[in-house]
């Protein structure tokens, strides 16, 4: 029997400047594609193939779609903190409370303390971070001193899932 979910939320990348690059990227190589593949008007002075064209093309739209449904699952329940990154992730991680020494909502700059958003590697000493968006997260400190921080965009209702659990530190 699984143990009470008290917290879930799922997150995607939400940064409109993210979209615009991509959505950008995507409309200037439909545009090649259409004006040499299919005009036989070759771009520029040096243009690409209509094979590299078309996979430029292809790349570009599959990273648009994957980053579209790129999400972090995150839940709090009886037994740990769980995380999965989907599609990379099929099954959630579990982090057991007798792992976590500490564990607690706070702020914290993505780009400062992580180097932006994603899955990343924090600089002096801050530790891992899975964030899609904004600058809350759930800090978890383990027993062996490592940390790990989970982006969420319901602070006020982790908070209380990890006081409800009996694992919220102040």
């Amino acid at each position: 029997m699984a143990a009470q979910i008290l917290f879930s939320e799922k997150q995607r990348f939400r940064q409109i400047w993210l979209w615009v690059v991509l959505l950008s990227l995507d409309t200037f190589f439909l545009y090649a594609t259409y004006g040499q593949v299919i005009n036989k008007h070759p771009l520029g002075n040096h243009p690409m193939s209509n094979d590299g064209v078309l996979f430029a093309t292809g790349l570009m739209l599959f990273l648009s779609f994957l980053f579209s449904i790129l999400r972090l699952d995150t839940e709090i329940r009886g037994d740990g903190i769980y995380i999965r990154i989907f599609p990379f992730q099929q099954a959630f991680k579990r982090y057991a409370w007798n792992d976590i020494q500490a564990a607690f909502v706070r702020q914290y700059s993505p780009i400062a303390e992580y180097g932006g958003w994603g899955i990343r590697f924090g600089f002096l000493g801050k530790g891992r971070a899975y964030n899609m968006s904004g600058d809350k997260g759930i800090q978890i400190i383990f027993k062996d001193n490592k940390k790990l921080l989970i982006g969420t965009l319901k602070p006020e209702e982790a908070s209380e899932a990890l006081r409800k659990a009996g694992h919220l530190t102040t």
